[in-house]
């Protein structure tokens, strides 16, 4: 939740996207702690008073962004350094290896991340408190079904990513 992010060392940046204007958010060394993007259920829609505004430490995720969103970056390369239980961490590591234009299920993704097969709600639930939206890919995990399933942003936003990455939509009609 972002509520664990609320800290005066924050800084943040806003930068457009075809989603809408992202709230980016890195720690004291510039390491990305969330990626939002508006509406995301659970989060703010706003920045923290306590936090700072600072586009420096964002220079870097804004151009990868940009390119991404261009359809010219595949993988983002950024510091990482978002806040959650060790078994939400596994779970966020299984994400990164999802690649680009391709779609797992809760049911993969569990198994990915070690987990048995009765996780799958608990695992669900770690990919619901992704606070990266984008360059951790959340948005690339379906139902077993091949349904578009929960995204933090919307399923009009996951539709939207998944069409820009090429993702065989064709699943999900």
């Amino acid at each position: 939740m972002m509520h664990q992010l609320i800290d005066d060392t924050l800084r943040y940046t806003t930068v457009d996207s075809p989603l809408g204007p992202l709230l980016l958010v890195a720690d004291e060394d510039g390491a990305l702690t969330a990626l939002l993007a508006p509406g995301t259920k659970g989060q703010p829609s706003a920045p923290d008073p306590g936090w700072r505004q600072d586009q420096g430490p964002f220079t870097a995720a804004a151009d990868q962004l940009a390119a991404y969103f261009a359809g010219g970056l595949k993988e983002f390369d950024l510091p990482l350094a978002p806040r959650g239980s060790e078994f939400r961490r596994r779970v966020w590591a299984a994400l990164d290896s999802v690649r680009y234009g391709e779609t797992v299920t809760y049911g993969e993704l569990a198994a990915a991340a070690g987990q048995p097969p009765t996780s799958v709600r608990a695992v669900a639930g770690a990919i619901g408190a992704n606070p990266l939206l984008i360059v951790r890919p959340c948005h690339r995990v379906i139902g077993a079904n091949g349904a578009l399933t929960g995204f933090a942003a919307g399923l009009d936003a996951k539709r939207l990513l998944l069409r820009l990455e090429a993702a065989d939509l064709t699943l999900f009609s």
